[in-house]
């Protein structure tokens, strides 16, 4: 039955996305952050919708009479120069057929996110796009957390199989990232009972990361929620939430889970953290002799036995830092958090020139939440490998797009920061650059 209902829903849309492309890219945000094809059981868990939908999507826009056009921006060049480093680092790869796959899932990746710079053309369309997201990962937030609940926090909360979130320890990251996003649909939404959804879908995320049993999850979750809280326009409601998070996790988590948080001030004596920092010392080693690092999925017991300090100590390096430093070099090291820092750069300006605002306060208000998520992610992902997750290169494109809708983006060449001025745009208003004292 499910699989029908997924079949239904996929092929039931798509004539849409012919007419509106933007239609698609929610589409595959749908199957991309919920994998609603992996709850089924039979021939729907392995059939290629995200595919199919993504040669519909491209079709579509290729013959439909939108502007293409691209939001050339440094990060969108950027990570345009990213993708083609890991290119490269993959034909140089250690392990060439591991590599070539994985390349093939992340290139398809990053051109759905820059896809989704040029079809995505509308504030509101956006805003459905950030709910898709929303919903999708806050299924198994919500799932996770009635679970944590249900069963006192003796079992782990783990995602989707075969998922980028599979284990446990990415379900958490990609939790941490998500209740921010919750946060920004909390805030722009007028109607109480969705907002007490919302406010409910958030704590109860909360506990699925704890829930989730991971250590670095509980760093990230501790990250999150101190910058959700600076970042808050109301600090005595996100206060609250966060207290009720705490008072029930607290209430529900067994010893045992204390007891496995407490190993993070004695890692000198866990196995599993002495592991991570033998591939950390890997990672950083074959980086240090390998201009193209190790390519993708270079962590494999030949690569310790030649690079590591403890030669039979095998074990996944559990960090995006580390991840990208010994499968790209420093060079895509580089870039990975260059990419970052024009996130950030990119999101100030939006809080900057949006706060004031009241017509543009939205864009303010999600780029402090996509700020909070990069801070979460930072954070957790020091301990958790989850690199190349759609998720962190949407939020750069959502950022892009939000200062786009909100006048940010719209600018005039070769005038200085402190003297520009961005016009209040509206999901159905038309561009127009004529000066505020000159309109009626």
């Amino acid at each position: 039955m499910r699989d029908l209902l997924v079949t239904a829903i996929v092929f039931g849309t798509l004539p849409f996305v012919f007419r509106r492309p933007w239609i698609g890219i929610l589409l595959w945000s749908w199957l991309g952050y919920m994998n609603p094809h992996k709850q089924a059981w039979g021939f729907a868990q392995n059939f290629p919708f995200a595919f199919i939908t993504a040669i519909v999507i491209i079709v579509a826009f290729m013959f439909s009479r939108e502007k293409k056009e691209m939001l050339w921006t440094r990060e969108t060049l950027l990570l345009l120069i990213f993708v083609g480093w890991m290119f490269i680092t993959t034909l140089f790869a250690f392990y060439p057929e591991l590599a070539w796959a994985q390349w093939d899932k992340v290139w398809k990746i990053q051109l759905m996110v820059l896809l989704t710079a040029m079809i995505i053309k509308e504030r509101q369309h956006l805003h459905w796009m950030i709910w898709v997201i929303a919903l999708s990962l806050g299924y198994y937030g919500v799932k996770g957390g009635i679970f944590t609940i249900a069963h006192g926090g003796a079992y782990r909360v783990q995602g989707p199989e075969g998922t980028f979130f599979g284990g446990n320890n990415e379900m958490a990251l990609v939790l941490v990232m998500l209740i921010p996003l919750i946060r920004y649909l909390h805030l722009q939404e007028p109607r109480k009972w969705v907002r007490m959804g919302l406010a409910s879908a958030m704590v109860l995320s909360g506990i699925a990361a704890i829930g989730s049993q991971s250590r670095g999850g509980l760093v990230a979750m501790v990250a999150m929620g101190l910058f959700l809280w600076l970042k808050s326009r109301h600090k005595l409601v996100m206060g609250i939430y966060l207290v009720i998070m705490v008072g029930a996790i607290h209430a529900v988590m067994p010893q045992e889970w204390y007891d496995r948080m407490y190993t993070i001030e004695n890692y000198q004596e866990d196995e599993s953290a002495l592991g991570r920092i033998n591939a950390w010392h890997a990672a950083f080693n074959v980086a240090k002799v390998r201009l193209t690092g190790g390519g993708f999925d270079m962590f494999r017991p030949s690569v310790f036995r030649q690079y590591a300090p403890d030669p039979f100590r095998v074990h996944d390096v559990h960090s995006i830092y580390f991840e990208v430093m010994g499968e790209q070099g420093f060079i895509g090291f580089g870039m990975f958090i260059l990419l970052a820092v024009f996130a950030w750069l990119r999101a100030n300006q939006i809080i900057r020139e949006c706060k004031h605002d009241p017509e543009r306060k939205w864009a303010a208000d999600l780029a402090a939440m996509i700020q909070v998520s990069l801070v979460g992610y930072g954070a957790g992902g020091a301990f958790l490998g989850l690199a190349y997750f759609d998720l962190t290169y949407h939020l750069m494109i959502i950022l892009l797009l939000a200062a786009k809708f909100s006048g940010v983006l719209d600018k005039k060449p070769g005038t200085g920061l402190a003297g520009e001025r961005a016009i209040p745009i509206h999901p159905s208003a038309n561009w127009d650059n004529t000066p505020a004292w000159k309109r009626k």
